[in-house]
């Protein structure tokens, strides 16, 4: 799985349920609400004021077993 702005946190939880901590330890933490689950990554991000490339970086290196 890659991961880009555009991929759909609900996908990502689905497919890598592991990466739950990533989104809370940035304050991330209604990952289980409708909306979010929905909710692409750059959308997220621009939400909660971070930043969409370090994300992706921790993501990526997460699902990517770096």
């Amino acid at each position: 799985m890659v991961i880009t702005k555009d991929t759909v946190l609900g996908d990502i939880l689905d497919e890598a349920p592991d990466t739950a901590p990533i989104f809370l330890e940035i304050g991330m933490h209604c990952l289980g609400c409708p909306s979010a689950r929905a909710e692409t990554v750059g959308e997220a991000c621009m939400v909660h004021g971070q930043d969409v490339d370090a994300l992706l970086e921790k993501l990526n290196d997460a699902v990517s077993g770096k």
